[in-house]
């Protein structure tokens, strides 16, 4: 695979399969999944949820991203969750949506600015790198 591939969907139909998890429920807890996750050598983690409209990730979802992501900070890792909003129907390009809410040190926060998921995760980058030095 060359770069210019790198982060297209190679296979449509395979992408489009249901995954179905109901024979991985222990009491109330079933696994959750994350649209995306970056890592930049081990040292900056990004993990990133993208919802439809306003809808905002359902409680077992959120709980999971807060605890990896400050699992990640406690273990010395710089972390950050981006949670995105779409309208699309078709394809969604991800890089390109609002970010309409943070996750970092602990809490969650909406951005003080209208921000899409590449400026969030180059803000943060820049931010971790000067932060690690």
């Amino acid at each position: 695979m060359n770069d210019a591939d790198r982060g297209i969907i190679r296979n449509r139909k395979w992408a489009s399969q249901i995954k179905i998890f109901s024979g991985l429920r222990f009491g109330k807890i079933t696994p959750t999944d994350i649209d995306g996750f970056l890592d930049f050598d081990n040292r900056i983690f990004i993990f990133i949820e993208i919802k439809k409209g306003a809808a905002m990730p359902p409680y077992g979802q959120r709980l999971a991203l807060e605890r990896l992501c400050d699992a990640c900070e406690k273990s010395g890792k710089s972390s950050l969750v981006l949670i995105a909003s779409h309208e699309a129907d078709g394809d969604i390009d991800a890089a390109n949506l609002p970010v309409i809410q943070v996750r970092h040190h602990g809490e969650w926060r909406k951005p003080n600015r209208l921000i899409t998921v590449r400026q969030g995760i180059d803000d943060f980058l820049s931010w971790a790198k000067k932060a690690q030095k």
